[in-house]
This record gives C-alpha cells, sequence and structure tokens, in this order.
C-alpha cells in the first residue's frame, strides 16, 4: 500500500493520519519518543506493508514479474493500488477524495516535528494534496515511478518493473476491496 492506501487504512482505524504516513519515516522499533497515537499509527502501518506482502493476491501478482524485476514489484503494487482505490474511492468512502487527501494532507503537515525527528522534513498541506490526488491518474503514477526511482542507486530496474503496473492494476482491481477488508482488520 502507498500513502493513499496508508490514510484511507488509518482514517479507517482511526488512527493517526500522521503515523500512517511516519511509518515509512521512522526507523528502529523503539517509539517511545512519539506521542502514543503516532506510535499505534507506525506500528499500524507496519503491520500493513508486511500484511500486504504476504497477501496471496499480491503475492500471486508479484510472482507475475520476472525475477530480477520482482524486487521492485511491490512498490510497483503499491502505487498500483493507491491508482486502484483513487478510482474506487466512492466505494469506500462517504467523503470525497479532495476533501480527504485535504484532511489527511493538513494532518500530516502539522506533524512536522515528528517527521523532523525522525531525520525528514515536514510537508506542506497544498503539496501533498494534489501528490495525493495525482495517484488517480496514470501520468501521476508514472510521475511517482520516476520520482522513486531517481532516489534509487539502480533506478532502472524500477522504471523497467513500473512498465506493468497498469497490467498488475488491471488483474488486481476486482480484488482491492477484499485486500483492503483484510488489512484494515488489522487495525481493529
Amino acid at each position: 500500500m502507498n500513502f493513499l492506501a496508508h490514510l484511507w487504512l488509518a482514517d479507517q482505524t482511526k488512527t493517526s493520519l500522521a503515523g500512517a504516513i511516519l511509518g515509512d519515516v521512522v526507523r528502529g522499533a523503539d517509539l517511545t519518543a512519539y506521542p502514543d497515537e503516532i506510535a499505534r499509527g507506525i506500528r499500524l502501518h507496519r503491520k500493513i506493508d508486511a500484511a500486504t506482502d504476504r497477501h496471496p493476491r499480491i503475492v500471486s501478482e508479484r510472482e507475475r514479474y520476472a525475477s530480477g524485476q520482482r524486487r521492485y514489484a511491490g512498490i510497483v503494487l503499491d502505487l498500483a493500488c493507491d491508482f486502484l482505490l483513487s478510482g474506487q474511492w466512492p466505494t469506500h468512502s462517504t467523503e470525497s477524495l479532495p476533501d480527504f487527501c485535504a484532511r489527511a494532507a493538513e494532518a500530516v503537515a502539522g506533524a512536522t516535528p515528528w517527521f523532523e525527528l525522525a531525520g525528514a522534513r515536514g510537508t506542506q498541506a497544498p503539496q501533498f494534496t494534489e501528490l495525493l490526488l495525482s495517484y488517480g491518474s496514470e501520468a501521476g503514477i508514472e510521475r511517482a515511478l520516476r520520482r522513486v526511482a531517481s532516489r534509487m542507486r539502480e533506478s532502472d530496474g524500477l522504471l523497467i518493473a513500473g512498465g506493468q503496473w497498469r497490467a498488475s492494476a488491471a488483474r488486481l482491481g476486482k480484488d482491492l476491496p477484499e485486500l483492503l477488508g483484510d488489512l484494515k482488520r488489522l487495525g481493529s
């Protein structure tokens, strides 16, 4: 799951929206420096990542990637899931996608001190809202793949694997509600 799905799952489970994103930033098991609410969000993020990687539908989809591309398939599938969630949003929420993204971005931006504690920069709500909304377009997913690849030592592998995101999304589309339901139960 990528940012949008993590935020949706945090919201559904009444867990910290900021913690849902900090889960990608904070390293180590010691979360005592963070408020309990944020620490719970970080732990949920980590449980979601682990459960997603083991989920039979994701495992099956990852196996479709060539052996040299499987190490990047998780990133590609996370982005494909955010694309699908954007497209299926009315099925999963009564709040509009733009309103949810703006609300979530405000919560994340408001947690800037906790991002800085983790060694990351904070974010500005309007830019983060725009990023979240971009996952609903093919161009937005392509930009996200290039952005992630630019931070990697060997970016070509991700870009090659990323060429399959549309096919993966098409195969995963009908399974997204089940996958999200399974992950939502982790926060219960």
